[in-house]
């Protein structure tokens, strides 16, 4: 039986409603054992002034006394030891800069090649220019994400010929979905102008995506189709089977009748409808054209759940469509009251990590259990590679994903429906979570598979229960539980924290006289030759307090505090008309502060290619009671340091931590890991 332990209660969500009634006020049961005498609390404490919160007992190995430095030095301290340690990590550095020429090989060997430049659509990795390694590129946050990707860049006669009979399979396998028709044609019932494609860049122009080509006969007509060719070349008609292109054209071009046509995009969207947007030029002619092409589903057709294919329940049209479009399309005409204002919806761009819905063996208004299956496509290219210091996907990613997949189907089995009218925020209240095996993830499929075991209606707020294991290849990697919550506004306005609105000051806090040291990270942020750090959208920290041999079990504690700017970019994604910063991100930056002091603690010093890693086989474990919003003004995190293990290959340090916003404790988090070794090559 599934067990999820909330606020120091062993809960089970299979059978809680059974084992608690319907009462409000009503807590989980009791399991027998050790931990038996915390007070029960209800898992909506920290949500209503009325619900005490119990503290959560800390379990687990004892970590040792000092943290100890990969010479086998002591923590660092002043004075003579001090010097003593810098003078053996500048004897280790002056050793391993002969090896550099090793490493370049190994970095050439990790690292993918792009000739892609443009600095609108992305960047590529920083870092070691000297070293004459062509860098990783990787598109920005902001990036489209095509529902089908593909190495082609040129098409000739015989290809575009191709797809004026429907035939996407030009571009790869990845452009034939199962149950979905391609009907579309280029060029529809006008003659074929284009006589080949010189060069399609994902992101090329101005950041959107170019298409450069040849025609001959009317230059308007190969306006139209180079921008269909864009929009093929995307994807676009998958996610509408039958679907056509309809295209809108304004402007004039003079003086040409063959020659070079170039389509620069300038925008491009799944809602309301896929569409492609652009500027076309042709090479010695007068006058632009602006063109649009738009995929429409066929006449007569739905376009809601179920309706776009005969085997996805949900695909990426609708994904983006809950996050911020029309919420009748994405979930169905029940939902259509949502549309507009603020309700439980998905992340938007860069934070929307849930793709389609294969399968859901549930029933809409049956709250007491179903199974379903969904994925997420990871590009090499997507933004969190290229800003993590991770050696592949981040932290935040794995939680993000899995907690998505889950929240998407257990709103769309109709929570909200049981209370009409009513305004319910979605927030994630806490979980566990476990890496069985480490990945690279880059161009992998994840697969999700959530069970929602159980829902509890509360007046103006309502409780969820999931497990889920994600895989790749058919191999689980990843494997949780969780629970989220619907809260009224009445509920988000009476947060009381994890203390039950009791004052829960910091450990540096209260050690006003511990002798502390400041990491400056922002500092080594801005040094592009700097290694294993976290940038751009994930630079989340830019300064770490360092008590050595402080915190809870005197190994070592890590204190940071940052303003909230209202303009950060993730208010914008997390979420539409209801803008708070995401629990991962929180995670995130305490992982940060963790990897920034092993860094400074000297454990890569010994380690040729040292790279971050999530430890495999560790349960982490968080919980969440409350939520930072743009106008909190401070993000204050701590981290203990609980553990450290020395291996052949590396370090893991283990810590617990939390984060609080002004005055009130938030967020707690359990065992929480980080894994620095050598790289392994990747297959």
């Amino acid at each position: 039986m599934t067990t999820l332990e909330f606020d120091g209660i062993p809960f089970d969500p299979v059978t809680a409603l059974a084992e608690t009634g319907e009462g409000v006020d009503e807590a989980p049961t009791l399991r027998p054992g050790s931990d038996d005498t915390v007070t029960p609390a209800s898992p909506f404490a920290g949500y209503a002034e009325t619900a005490p919160a119990a503290g959560l007992a800390v379990t687990g190995t004892q970590p040792e006394a000092r943290a100890a430095h990969a010479d086998g030095s002591a923590s660092r301290a002043a004075g003579p030891l001090a010097e003593i340690r810098t003078g053996v990590v500048a004897a280790h550095r002056a050793a391993l800069s002969a090896q550099l020429a090793m490493q370049r090989a190994v970095w050439q060997r990790a690292l993918r090649r792009s000739s892609v430049t443009a600095e609108a659509a992305g960047h590529v990795h920083e870092g070691l220019e000297a070293s004459g390694v062509r860098r990783e590129f990787t598109a920005a946050e902001s990036a489209f994400k095509p529902p089908a990707r593909t190495d082609r860049t040129r098409l000739d006669r015989a290809d575009l010929l191709r797809l004026a009979e429907g035939e996407l399979s030009v571009f790869g396998s990845a452009y034939r979905r199962p149950g979905t028709v391609a009907a579309v044609r280029l060029g529809g019932s006008t003659r074929l102008a284009l006589t080949e494609v010189t060069r399609i860049e994902l992101y090329g122009g101005s950041g959107k995506g170019s298409v450069e080509a040849r025609f001959e006969g009317d230059p308007h007509a190969a306006a139209t189709q180079v921008a269909e060719v864009f929009a093929l070349y995307l994807g676009l008609p998958l996610v509408l089977s039958g679907s056509s292109l309809v295209a809108e054209r304004a402007g004039t071009v003079a003086g040409a009748a063959s020659g070079t046509i170039t389509l620069t995009v300038t925008a491009l969207d799944l809602v309301p409808r896929p569409y492609v947007t652009g500027a076309v030029r042709v090479a010695g002619a007068e006058g632009a054209l602006d063109v649009t092409v738009t995929v429409v589903e066929r006449p007569g057709s739905g376009v809601g759940p179920g309706q776009v294919s005969e085997s996805l329940l949900l695909n990426e049209f609708h994904m983006d469509h809950l996050a911020r479009g029309d919420q009748g399309i994405a979930m169905g005409p029940e939902f259509a009251e949502y549309t507009g204002v603020r309700a439980t919806r998905l992340p938007t761009g860069g934070l929307l990590l849930v793709d389609r819905v294969l399968d859901f063996d549930g029933k809409r208004g049956n709250l007491d259990g179903a199974s379903y299956t969904t994925e997420y496509d990871s590009p090499a290219d997507s933004w969190y590679y290229g800003d993590t210091a991770n050696d592949s996907m981040p932290h935040f990613v794995y939680m993000e994903t899995s907690l998505q997949a889950a929240l998407l189907m257990g709103y769309y089995a109709g929570p909200t429906l049981t209370q009409p009218g009513t305004t319910l925020s979605l927030r994630n209240l806490g979980g566990t979570a476990t890496v069985l095996r480490q990945l690279d993830l880059r161009d992998k499929t994840i697969r999700q598979s959530s069970r929602l075991l159980s829902t509890t209606i509360l007046p103006g707020s309502s409780l969820q229960t999931f497990d889920y294991t994600l895989s790749v290849d058919g191999e689980p990697f990843y494997t949780g539980e969780t629970m989220f919550g619907y809260f009224s506004d009445e509920a988000l306005a009476n947060q009381t924290g994890l203390d039950a609105g009791r004052p829960a000051p910091s450990w540096l806090a209260e050690h006003p006289g511990a002798r502390v040291r400041t990491i400056d990270v922002a500092a080594r942020r801005a040094n592009p030759a700097a290694r294993l750090c976290s940038r751009r959208t994930l630079a989340l920290i830019d300064r770490v307090e360092v008590v050595d041999g402080g915190g809870s079990y005197d190994s070592g504690y890590l204190h940071s505090l940052r303003e909230i700017d209202p303009s950060d970019w993730y208010f914008a994604r997390h979420f539409h008309l209801d803008p708070v910063i995401p629990g991962s991100l929180g995670v995130e930056s305490v992982i940060h502060a963790i990897q920034e002091w092993m860094i400074d603690a000297g454990f890569a010093d010994t380690l040729g290619d040292p790279v971050f890693r999530i430890p495999a086989g560790r349960t982490f474990s968080w919980r969440y009671r409350g939520q930072f919003l743009p106008t909190d003004g401070t993000v204050e995190l701590e981290a203990h340091i609980k553990e450290i293990h020395r291996g052949p290959r590396g370090v893991t340090v283990v810590a617990d931590g939390s984060l609080w916003k002004p005055g009130l404790r938030i967020y707690e988090l359990t065992d929480l890991a980080v894994e620095l070794v050598e790289r392994e090559e990747r297959s």
